[in-house]
């Protein structure tokens, strides 16, 4: 019989600057390392199964009018929702659509997927619940003992005006 391991879908908002020192369409070798493991983040007119800066044309679309995208793993077993796209579990915070500042640059979005250790009630902070931007990922990771992800993926996106 095959028990099932719970997952946790982590997605982080990086919001600090990111200055591109390549074309429009590469990623540096940092970035691009970031993605592995078949996580896969789709919206309605973007699929990000790798590392990617979303296109130009899209970037007004991710910001204003797209929702919560679905997420796929299709590392995971047979049967299981997530292989499938569909999402269970508690929700810890609501997903927020990304909103670069205008001028700052590029901006990671990232997603990644932790084994979720047995019997253990993952929560966020009061400090963490009030602000996006006091998102401590590496305390976070630590406290619940996640390791590393066993997927992960990103995107960079800068403001739709820039």
């Amino acid at each position: 019989m095959v028990v099932p391991v719970p997952l946790l879908v982590l997605s982080a908002f990086l919001l600090e600057p990111y200055r591109v020192e390549t074309t429009q369409n590469t990623l540096n070798s940092m970035d691009a390392s970031f993605c592995h493991g078949g996580l896969e983040v789709v919206y309605p007119e973007l699929d990000v199964d790798k590392c990617l800066k979303v296109p130009t044309k899209l970037r007004e679309k991710i910001t204003m009018t797209w929702q919560v995208p679905r997420v796929y793993f299709t590392g995971a077993q047979k049967g299981n929702a997530l292989r499938k796209g569909e999402i269970q579990g508690t929700t810890l915070t609501d997903y927020h659509q990304p909103t670069p500042p205008q001028n700052s640059g590029f901006h990671r979005y990232q997603f990644m997927l932790f084994k979720q250790p047995p019997d253990t009630l993952v929560s966020l902070t009061d400090q963490e619940k009030s602000s996006r931007g006091k998102w401590d990922l590496q305390a976070f990771i630590t406290r619940f003992g996640l390791g590393e992800p066993v997927a992960s993926v990103q995107f960079l996106t800068q403001n739709f005006k820039d």
